[in-house]
């Protein structure tokens, strides 16, 4: 196989913040209800948040990561989590419970 392939990887701590919360469990939180009325209802009294029952939005709170790319020959496919941790190891980005995780992987000409 002729070509390469490029390679996006970030760097995960094992601390860091990866949580997904839906709207409805966001909703049932009395802090948050009370803030969304004292800025979107100010001045009303007896007000009340409903809650669609089809309400299942998501979205995720985690911990802001840099990518890194590289780009290695198509044969050494098979080997690419190895390459994406000797690329870490070799940029001193891997520390104490860290670990690499793939981000994206595309064809280049």
């Amino acid at each position: 196989m002729n070509g390469n392939i490029e390679v996006t990887y970030k760097v995960v701590h094992k601390n860091d913040l990866n949580l997904s919360i839906s709207l409805e469990e966001l909703l049932k939180n009395e802090k948050i209800v009370k803030t969304i009325k004292s800025e979107f209802a100010k001045g009303y009294r007896n007000i009340d948040i409903n809650i669609d029952s089809e309400l299942s939005d998501k979205f995720k709170l985690e911990t802001i990561k840099e990518h890194y790319s590289f780009t290695v020959l198509k044969d050494d496919f098979a080997d690419i989590i190895s390459l994406v941790e000797e690329d870490a190891t070799s940029r001193k980005l891997l520390k104490k419970e860290c670990f690499v995780e793939l981000v994206d992987i595309k064809t280049v000409e």
